[in-house]
């Protein structure tokens, strides 16, 4: 062995040591304290956050939910993520139905991070299923099936969610129906017609279905019936075609132009808040045609309708 190579094993094994030395040192050295951290959790260690939430401490409160305040059982559940607890499942799927609105969505974001006990047959995942298509069962628990349905993000909730915007009587589970398209990203799902849901709810009798129809067609990455928003712009409610108005100079619609132009002249649109809408959407598709209405619109009474035209203008 010639001394150059006793000195490179020499210096390698004395590299090795201080390693080791340096990671069992890391190993046994306690979790530093966070000044935000100890100030709310005490001296729990950073890495057991979810040691927060037990599953004993979280059945303790979810089998009473009643009995406590919301904003407890909101932080129970966030910071058990992570907890497996089996026998929490049933309780926390009740939940679902909560008059909270907050702590449904808190329950369904718990419940979908879990496999054994909410996907499978008899589980909560098909219980909200059959409970959103059941004709016999109560307009609340049915609107709460539904919004669950979207809140658990999973594609076979199309479906059901589908079938109760076009087919429940209930304009409040109509209402879940569209809300819960916009958490799944989708139109809906045709079925054996030939438009989609989402733009089946642009004519739906409700004013407030129509105007979560329209705030849905912005939301999600695929709308195919912007052509039907158009007719939009003489619905009987001003709230509506406010809506569509600024829908469409959010697509940019090109087709929509000349009845756009109509709406901001006040003998043709009484509302200002819609003729404003109409003219900040020709702003956003400026189309040179629309430049003359947006000019004349700078003289409108409104002030709103006026602001909405100069800046308009700036674009055409």
């Amino acid at each position: 062995m010639t001394s150059k190579f006793r000195r490179f094993l020499t210096v390698s094994l004395t590299l090795s040591v201080a390693a080791l030395g340096s990671v069992s040192s890391a190993a046994d050295a306690p979790d530093t304290t966070h000044t935000g951290r100890s100030s709310i959790y005490g001296n729990l260690k950073n890495a057991s956050l979810e040691a927060v939430s037990t599953p004993s401490a979280m059945l303790s409160l979810i089998k009473a939910p009643d009995s406590a305040a919301p904003t407890a059982i909101w932080t129970m559940l966030e910071h058990g993520e992570r907890v497996e607890c089996l026998d929490c499942v049933p309780y926390v799927s009740k939940m679902l139905y909560n008059a909270n609105p907050k702590t449904r969505e808190i329950s369904a974001w718990w419940l979908r991070r879990r496999i054994f006990g909410v996907f499978g047959k008899g589980e909560v995942y098909e219980q909200t299923y059959n409970t959103a298509t059941d004709a016999k069962a109560s307009e609340l628990s049915r609107a709460y099936a539904v919004n669950a349905l979207g809140e658990f993000l999973e594609g076979a909730g199309i479906v059901p969610v589908s079938q109760a915007l076009t087919s429940d009587g209930s304009a409040k589970v109509r209402l879940a129906a569209v809300n819960a398209l916009i958490r799944l990203n989708s139109q809906g799902h045709p079925g054996d017609g030939k438009a989609f849901p989402l733009a089946n709810a642009l004519s739906d009798e409700e004013e407030e279905v129509r105007l979560a129809a329209l705030n849905a067609a912005t939301h999600i990455n695929v709308f195919s019936a912007v052509d039907q928003v158009v007719n939009l712009i003489s619905d009987p409610s001003p709230l509506v075609r406010r809506r569509a108005a600024q829908t469409l100079g959010t697509f940019k619609n090109r087709d929509a132009v000349v009845g756009l132009i109509a709406v901001t002249s006040p003998a043709n649109e009484p509302d200002a808040g819609v003729r404003a809408a109409a003219v900040w959407a020709l702003g956003q598709i400026a189309d040179s045609q629309a430049l003359d209405a947006v000019l004349a619109a700078e003289n409108d009474s409104d002030s709103g309708v006026r602001d909405a035209a100069h800046i308009a203008s700036l674009r055409l």
